[in-house]
């Protein structure tokens, strides 16, 4: 696993994170539900292309 992966999805998070708390004290918990969501749309998009290649090397290494 590459260590930018991790770092790009802690980077996602962070900013959710932050993002939530502000619109949360501001009074817009409905917008703060839907970063929220987005970013975990976001982290699950890039999870599910990390699959996809590891089924490709698995693919290719056992010449499916």
């Amino acid at each position: 696993m590459d260590v930018d992966l991790i770092f790009k999805i802690a980077a996602i998070g962070i900013l959710v994170a932050v993002l939530n708390q502000l619109l949360t004290r501001s009074g817009r918990e409905e917008q703060a539900l839907m970063t929220t969501l987005a970013g975990l749309v976001v982290v699950l998009m890039i999870m599910v292309q990390e699959i996809s290649r590891l089924f490709e090397l698995i693919k290719t290494l056992f010449q499916f």
